[in-house]
C-alpha cells in the first residue's frame, strides 16, 4: 500500500527525524520527500510505501503519527494513496 504524508506546523529540530523514525520502525519506507520552511514554517509531503510483511494498520499508524504531532504541535496526516487521490480528483 502506498501512503501520503502531509506534516504542516512551525519548524523546529527533529521533524524529519521523528517521522522517519517511526516510519522505519514500522517497516514503511519512504520513496519521496517534498518539504520546504515559509515564514518559519515547516511544511511536508511524503510519499510512503508499507514493505510487505509489516504487520501495522493504517489506523495504527494514524493515531501514533497524530499522537507525535500533537506532542510537537504539528499537524500530521497519513492516508492511503488511492484515496487521497479520489479526494484531489487525481
Amino acid at each position: 500500500m502506498k501512503l501520503v504524508v502531509t506534516i504542516v506546523g512551525k519548524d523546529q529540530v527533529g521533524i524529519i527525524a521523528m517521522i522517519s523514525n517511526i516510519l522505519a520502525k514500522n517497516n514503511v519506507n519512504i520513496l519521496s520527500v517534498n518539504q520546504n520552511i515559509m515564514d518559519g514554517y515547516f511544511n511536508m509531503v511524503m510519499m510512503a510505501q508499507v514493505v510487505d510483511g509489516s504487520k501495522i494498520k493504517l489506523g495504527e499508524l494514524q493515531q501514533m503519527l497524530k499522537d507525535k504531532g500533537a506532542e510537537m504541535n504539528l499537524d500530521i496526516k497519513i492516508q492511503n494513496q488511492e484515496i487521497f487521490n479520489v479526494m484531489h480528483n487525481i
